[in-house]
């Protein structure tokens, strides 16, 4: 099996590269490029359907593997109503209420087949139905991680790399996990190996983007995947792994909303607060923030890996500390905006406080 996965990847790795140049040239011919505005970081317009490459890819790759799995087809319908909304946003731009509509349409018709959380095991308390929740939950995670990797396609390879690691950490724990995820196991090196494929030409400076063709594709896999490897039952705790492996993007749409939030700003209105953006402004190159935040992608990646193998107290006491972390970090690069630093400066007042060195010199500054 091992070598029929090989040459599955090596497929979709070669058909995405050989389908690039031809996409180019068609994205050129009907004038489906990103052109620069003030949200965009290129100053020249670029053809923006490479995600068709991606898509072609991993189509051909399925081909070959010609697999046997019982919900195939309602995850390439979803996949099809996704590709769709791409393409006609990367052409037209439609609104965001229509991207919205089709993408829970597209979810609806991968839940309605079965693809969902049916139950949770609550630690203490043991098994929990959700009934009808657990539609409404496995929909809103399709929708939520599909925009998530939308949002942080900012920057020449950023999008891929990070959807590349995300899968290959799930591919990792479909391994060890003694389960049966040949599925999951082969969609994602197909996924990977496409993706590979579109990264020769898109990292920095980039000759194609994605679009909004490949980062809804990419996303509205990994969040299919993400919910095969937790299918039917799972206790709270593993649904925490795939917000861990895809901390990078949810964490990112997470303060994305806060910020606009904050600022009364329309939620699905583009700024330039997203988190390549903070490291562009702190003086870092292009290339090193992508590679920033591969960095980071891979950190939760491992921590991802890592939790799956540890206690119920040490899983609590993990996800604790990085919350902490994402949060601090979050506000000192700028993600919820320069002047919003609840958390330092708690921490701040709290060491001062214990501090008897720093709290005299409050105290006898002739200045206050």
């Amino acid at each position: 099996m091992m070598t029929t996965l090989l040459i599955a990847f090596f497929i979709s790795l070669f058909v995405s590269v050989c389908m690039i140049p031809l996409i180019i040239k068609v994205a050129n011919r009907f004038q489906i490029v990103d052109k620069p505005n003030k949200r965009n970081v290129h100053k020249t317009p670029v053809p923006s359907l490479g995600g068709l490459a991606i898509i072609a890819g991993t189509a051909a790759g399925l081909i070959y593997l010609n697999l046997d799995y019982p919900f195939l087809f309602p995850v390439i319908i979803g996949a099809i109503i996704i590709i769709v909304t791409g393409v006609l946003d990367d052409k037209f731009n439609v609104s965001a209420k229509i991207k919205f509509t089709l993408q829970l349409v597209a979810a609806s018709v991968v839940v309605a087949s079965g693809i969902m959380i049916k139950s949770i095991d609550l630690p203490f308390i043991g098994g929990i139905e959700l009934g009808v929740f657990s539609y409404i939950i496995s929909v809103l995670w399709i929708v939520g991680v599909t925009n998530s990797i939308n949002l942080i396609d900012g920057l020449d390879g950023l999008a891929g790399g990070v959807a590349i690691i995300a899968i290959s950490s799930i591919v990792v724990m479909a391994i060890i996990d003694p389960g049966n995820h040949l599925f999951i196991i082969s969609l994602s090196v197909l996924l990977i190996g496409s993706t590979l494929g579109f990264l020769c030409f898109n990292f920095h400076p980039a000759k194609i983007f994605m679009g909004d063709t490949g980062a809804l594709f990419l996303g509205y896999s990994i969040a299919v995947i993400s919910i095969l490897g937790l299918f039917k039952s799972v206790t709270v705790f593993s649904l925490l792994i795939p917000i861990i492996i895809l901390a990078v993007p949810i964490f990112d749409t997470v303060f994305a909303i806060i910020r606009r939030t904050l600022n009364k700003q329309k939620i699905y209105i583009a700024d330039k607060g997203h988190l390549h953006h903070c490291l562009l402004a702190m003086g870092y190159s292009h290339r090193k923030t992508v590679l920033i935040v591969y960095g980071f992608s891979f950190f939760f990646g491992v921590c991802a890996i890592l939790f799956t193998n540890t206690t119920l107290w040490a899983s609590v006491l993990l996800f604790t500390v990085l919350l902490i972390v994402v949060e601090v970090y979050a506000e000192f690069i700028g993600l919820m905006g320069q002047e919003r630093q609840p958390l330092i400066n708690a921490m701040k007042r709290i060491f001062m406080s214990s501090d008897p060195t720093i709290r005299n010199k409050r105290v006898f500054n002739p200045k206050r």
